[in-house]
């Protein structure tokens, strides 16, 4: 609108000085009175100014409603892109706020995790320092011997067989041509004896474990199978059962770990095949307390049986004892109830001969008080009905 006003103004002026031009170039006609002379210089300047004036003020109404409105424009696109931005923004405030929840929970598990490392660390040192220096013992023969002598006797206790069995250790036993020592002796309820030998060879299972290639653990492997076969083969030849009386024509040989036995299987599976021909039983500690076990149950039953005679002794004793008791109950009886005759009888002549003269003397005046006059007992002992009352013992 502004602008419309200042394109009239100036179209005003426009014509108002072709006008003047017009003016100066038409003919004046001749009269006796000159008219005075038009300056036209003086109003071009005043219609220059009252334009330049219009349009100053056109203008600067123009600038401030275009300023005006572009303020208000603003401020709404303000207001639109601060709520979208908030709207947009909001979410990931909200994503970032969780971030930051599990990140501190996740440095808290950290922190729990690194002490929990830490611990197990140290622990994975000890047992590893643990392991190595039971390598380190197992590569020793004496040790070695010990260990097995140690797994042999746990074996033997946790079956049970100390209280029902006797078992000796490093028993040396001797023949026409050689002294010999197994490992141990168990003692079978009927005077046999078992013999358990735990001279195990494990130097090639122990390569076994510090190889590094498959090909090198497969061989030493090999090795360790083929050392138990000939160790089998040696202890079958020493034919412990001619030494001892009794004794089934076996002998065991206790293997003091599952894996030996079974990483020795896997090399040669006829292993056990050639120890049964051999007479050898090969035991891993499993199967060696399943032997055991059944062992302490036969002396349990033996125990049971020895002692049957002696348990009906004790019992044909206790009867009898019971017995002569009884008696002496129904002789305390009888006695009780002869006392409780007695007793009444004495009642009867208190209060027939005596408590009459009594009572005389309360009538003449001698004494103040009646005398209480003792109750009789009717209840009587209760007799023991027992047949064995009517024994020999009676």
């Amino acid at each position: 609108m502004d602008v419309l006003i200042v394109v009239g103004l100036v179209v005003v002026a426009a014509l108002v000085l072709v006008l003047i031009g017009r003016l100066r170039a038409a003919p004046t006609p001749q009269s006796t009175t000159a008219a005075p002379p038009l300056d036209t210089a003086l109003l071009m300047e005043s219609i220059r100014g009252t334009v330049d004036a219009q349009v100053r003020a056109a203008t600067e109404q123009a600038m401030r409603t275009a300023s005006e409105q572009m303020d208000r424009t603003y401020e709404a696109r303000s207001r639109t892109l601060a709520s979208e931005t908030r709207t947009l923004l909001d979410p990931v405030a909200t994503q970032m706020q969780e971030l930051r929840t599990a990140v501190d929970k996740l440095q808290t598990n950290y922190s729990s995790a690194a002490g929990y490392t830490s611990a197990l660390g140290s622990r994975l040192d000890a047992l590893q320092q643990t392991t190595s220096a039971l390598q380190a013992a197992l590569k020793s023969t004496s040790a070695r011997g010990a260990w097995g002598e140690q797994q042999l006797r746990n074996v033997i206790e946790l079956a049970g067989m100390a209280p029902y069995c006797d078992f000796t250790e490093q028993t040396t036993v001797s023949d026409a041509e050689r002294r010999q020592r197994p490992d141990a002796v168990v003692r079978l309820p009927n005077d046999g004896r078992v013999i358990i030998d735990s001279k195990t060879p494990l130097d090639a299972y122990l390569r076994a474990q510090e190889a590094t290639e498959p090909a090198d653990r497969e061989r030493h492997l090999a090795d360790h199978a083929s050392a138990v076969r000939s160790h089998a083969s040696s202890l079958g030849e020493k034919r412990y059962w001619d030494q001892f009386d009794r004794t089934p024509e076996y002998v065991i040989m206790f293997i003091p770990g599952e894996s030996f036995l079974a990483d020795a299987l896997r090399a040669d599976a006829t292993l056990l095949e050639h120890a049964m021909r051999h007479r050898v039983l090969i035991a891993s500690p499993v199967n060696l307390l399943a032997l055991l076990l059944a062992v302490a149950k036969g002396w349990q039953a033996f125990q049971i049986a020895e002692h049957a005679q002696h348990v009906a002794e004790l019992g044909r004793e206790l009867y009898d004892r019971v017995a002569t008791v009884l008696g002496h109950v129904d002789d305390t009886g009888s006695r009780l109830k002869s006392a409780v005759d007695a007793y009444n009888k004495l009642v009867g002549s208190l209060e027939g001969r005596v408590l009459v003269t009594l009572r005389r003397f309360r009538e003449i005046g001698v004494a103040t008080q009646d005398v209480d006059e003792p109750r009789v007992i009717e209840s009587t002992p209760r007799a023991v009905a027992a047949p064995e009352l009517a024994g020999p013992e009676r």
